[in-house]
């Protein structure tokens, strides 16, 4: 674990306590000496952290700190300004409008990212269904009651269980669990002809079906390169 992390973790530890935290526990939770721990503690008090103990006694952090805003470098903000740029394409109204404070926010603390654009060209604005409500629903593990028209127009009632919202370029999809076919299935959001919350969940169970989705059907149906910059590669 690089240094970095570990204060992160220290102050995230010292957050959550109720009470004071000895090197010791922090030293077990981040697998290293206790000697490590106070190096590290010293270190977040001489950057004007408000830790606040000794060794020996265990240490606080003051009520109502917050972390130091996130820094990014040039090339870390313009890619950040694209990315929200090509929000515009998935044709979802409200992520855009997100997207849209979070460009002016970003552009107060990184000056100049505005220069960099992206063409908001691809799907029209999704009106058939409430794609706030329906991450939402991911979000909280609810479950949704579909009219679904498949690719051969034949119309069925589904209960299904949205684990994960995929933002095609001419189309977006759901990946759940479906009660019909007691199995993992994908419904695109332009065949689905009704659509409605229901009261129950799913509590505690989506993360298992997640990552069954990840392993069995994620690399067939998002296509993902990795970013891996090649380095001292000439064209």
């Amino acid at each position: 674990m690089s240094k970095s992390l570990r204060f992160f973790e220290i102050i995230q530890i010292l957050r959550r306590a109720t009470g004071p935290v000895s090197a010791g526990h922090l030293a077990e939770h981040l697998e290293v000496s206790t000697r490590t721990i106070y190096r590290d503690i010293a270190s977040l008090q001489a950057m004007q952290t408000p830790i606040y103990g000794e060794a020996g006694v265990g240490y606080v952090l003051r009520k109502g700190y917050d972390l130091p805003p996130l820094n990014l470098d040039v090339d870390e903000a313009e890619a950040v300004a694209i990315g929200l740029a090509l929000i515009a394409r998935t044709g979802d109204v409200g992520l855009w409008r997100a997207a849209g404070r979070a460009a002016r926010k970003l552009d107060q603390v990184a000056p100049g990212t505005g220069q960099v654009l992206a063409s908001s060209r691809g799907l029209d604005a999704v009106t058939t269904i409430d794609l706030g409500r329906l991450r939402a629903a991911i979000r909280n593990e609810q479950k949704l009651r579909l009219v679904y028209r498949d690719a051969n127009a034949q119309s069925s009632q589904r209960v299904v269980w949205p684990l994960v919202l995929v933002y095609f370029v001419d189309a977006v999809m759901i990946a759940a669990w479906c009660e019909l076919r007691q199995d993992l299935r994908h419904f695109r959001l332009d065949r689905i002809q009704e659509w409605a919350l229901l009261d129950a969940h799913f509590t505690g169970e989506g993360a298992g079906l997640l990552a069954k989705w990840e392993a069995t059907l994620k690399d067939d149906t998002v296509s993902t390169r990795p970013l891996r910059p090649h380095e001292n590669r000439t064209p």
